[in-house]
């Protein structure tokens, strides 16, 4: 894709204009993303002590991954962790085209990788950006290399 930034002399004058032949879920991310219209999912503290029955609306660029325990599923972000009550599946539709799913628990958010290496055993393990290692199982292995271009 050819992009072209040109400055201009006033807010007003500021604008996007994209040219596409279809409107991806690409596209529809960075759109939200230009608008700063960034996703947001309705969350709450995994550890309830502190705020019970407190929800909270969390951006979906600040997730690293999120995964499925014991039917209750789990937000992590750098810091903290959230419990959503949605389901995985459902998760993997709401969120852009910059989360996979990894394994059969786990999707994550390939822009919060800083590397992957590969496994004897033909899977991979990520490192994310808070120093947190993951594991790819085998059958989501070649999406992962795909999606990242390795």
């Amino acid at each position: 894709m050819k992009v072209i930034l040109e400055k201009v002399t006033s807010p007003e004058e500021e604008r996007a204009h994209i040219r596409v032949v279809e409107v991806s879920e690409e596209i529809r991310s960075a759109v939200d993303l230009l608008e700063n219209n960034c996703r947001s999912i309705a969350v709450s503290r995994a550890d309830e002590e502190r705020n019970p029955g407190e929800s909270y609306m969390l951006g979906t660029n600040l997730i690293y991954y999120t995964e499925s325990i014991d039917k209750r599923t789990y937000v992590y972000t750098k810091e903290a962790c959230y419990e959503t009550k949605y389901r995985l599946y459902e998760l993997e539709e709401l969120l852009s085209a910059g989360f996979l799913r990894v394994s059969k628990s786990m999707v994550v958010n390939i822009r919060k990788i800083r590397s992957v290496k590969s496994e004897l055993n033909g899977r991979m393990t990520a490192e994310l950006l808070n120093g947190e290692k993951i594991m790819i199982s085998r059958s989501y292995v070649k999406d992962l290399k795909r999606k990242l271009g390795v």
